[in-house]
């Protein structure tokens, strides 16, 4: 049932992968993003109650969906490296923490700004807003029990079984809004119904949801192909890439210089 994830066991196949896919998730990353920003910072209707204050949501919605995706993601690799003993699954735990907290962070302090004239404060001890703050020591935790260990096989284990643990908040963040009386206003379009907002404001919104998760694939892929080759620096295949591309260089160089001559 799991066999498609041996090959991702080695080091290099998962590198080569990274690096695959990076350009793809880069390009699409900047296509949905500028067209849905264009689309609902310009283009969608102006909300009924709220105003131009609402298009926010733009970057407030996708950074707050992916930040708990985030986490779940990491929480899962943790998962996988621990029962099947996959290193790389470790790492990416490591490399998504980062790029995780980042969005936490952003989700926070667009939430922060489109409060203010919503609710007349920056800051409500909210159960939406105090379990999302939670997410972002659960981050910072990873990421500050990664780098307390010297031995970094260690260190990706614990960091896998807090991430692991951690992923209890998750629920906790989504439900929030219906499990207590809080001041955030519900679910506009991750439920079962259709979604109360208008499709000319909803489609912008997904768009950017789109843009912002190739946005973290891009991040993530650019992290574990970096943390692999620093976890690897002395195999083989680490020494004989770079010592193909140092040659490929050399070769361009002279190459410049012959032309420069004639």
């Amino acid at each position: 049932m799991w066999k498609w994830l041996h090959p991702y066991a080695k080091a290099e196949t998962t590198y080569k992968l990274c690096y695959r896919l990076l350009p793809y998730f880069s390009w699409l990353a900047v296509i949905t993003l500028v067209s849905g920003s264009i689309w609902g910072l310009f283009y969608a209707p102006s909300d009924y109650q709220q105003g131009d204050s609402f298009r926010i949501i733009y970057f407030h919605v996708p950074t707050a969906i992916w930040s708990m995706g985030a986490y779940t993601s990491m929480a899962i690799c943790g998962l996988i490296g621990i029962v099947w003993q996959i290193r790389n699954a470790e790492l990416a735990v490591y490399a998504i923490a980062p790029v995780g907290a980042a969005f936490t962070f952003l989700a926070l302090i667009s939430g922060a700004i489109w409060g203010k004239p919503m609710w007349g404060a920056w800051w409500v001890w909210d159960a939406r807003l105090t379990s999302e703050l939670i997410l972002l020591f659960l981050y910072l935790g990873v990421i500050a029990l990664y780098n307390s260990f010297e031995d970094k096989r260690t260190a990706a284990r614990a960091s896998s079984i807090l991430a692991i643990v951690g992923v209890i908040n998750v629920p906790i963040i989504h439900y929030s809004v219906e499990w207590w009386n809080t001041l955030h206003q519900g679910a506009s379009i991750t439920k079962l119904d259709k979604p109360s907002i208008s499709p000319d404001m909803l489609w912008p919104l997904l768009l950017n949801i789109s843009g912002f998760l190739f946005v973290l694939a891009a991040l993530v892929c650019l992290r574990l192909a970096n943390q692999i080759l620093i976890n690897d620096a002395r195999r083989p295949w680490v020494k004989a890439m770079v010592s193909e591309k140092t040659n490929k260089a050399e070769q361009s160089k002279n190459k410049a210089t012959l032309a420069d001559k004639e």
